[in-house]
């Protein structure tokens, strides 16, 4: 009987598993809404009581998004009053959706990426995500690796679709 041999485990692939870039992440919101007088209006002297009295200990390292889920209109003070509330706390406060702001994190990560740690490597770009990560994050990740990789693939070590291969 012949010895079963793992062709990928051989194969010097680095599978780069997009999945988990924000495992070690927390986000969290802040909806305005609640915040408004008969759901319409900002009032600044209630508003600064509720930045004054807030416990902000709970938003410690989390990524921040800071919207209002109503129709009405908040003034751009407001957003920037939270923002400063979480200078020191939170390790981002956005006026933005949730979303959104992990798809910010997400572009920064990969800006943040060490291309030295892949250079020259054999890449597969992990296909199997269960909707953890955002559409655009593969095409970023294409653009900022492709350079300095040796071939770089999507989908799964057993079964990859070729992207790019470097000419010799």
């Amino acid at each position: 009987m012949e010895e079963i041999v793992n062709k990928v485990a051989k194969s010097g692939l680095i599978t780069l598993d997009l999945s988990t870039w924000l495992a070690d992440e927390s986000f969290i919101e802040i909806d305005l809404a609640p915040l408004l007088w008969q759901g319409l209006v900002l009032r600044e002297d209630e508003f600064r009581d509720w930045i004054k009295n807030h416990d902000w200990a709970s938003y410690q390292n989390k990524h921040v998004a800071v919207f209002c889920s109503t129709d009405a209109i908040v003034p751009l003070w407001a957003y920037m009053l939270v923002s400063s509330a979480l200078v020191g706390i939170a390790k981002t406060c956005i006026n933005t959706s949730s979303a959104e702001l992990r798809n910010m994190v997400f572009a920064e990560k990969i800006s943040a990426f060490n291309l030295e740690s892949i250079r020259d490597c054999r890449i597969v770009i992990k296909g199997c995500n269960e909707g953890k990560v955002p559409d655009f994050a593969y095409g970023l990740l294409v653009s900022k690796i492709q350079a300095v990789v040796k071939s770089l693939m999507f989908g799964e070590p057993c079964s990859t679709v070729p992207v790019y291969k470097k000419k010799k």
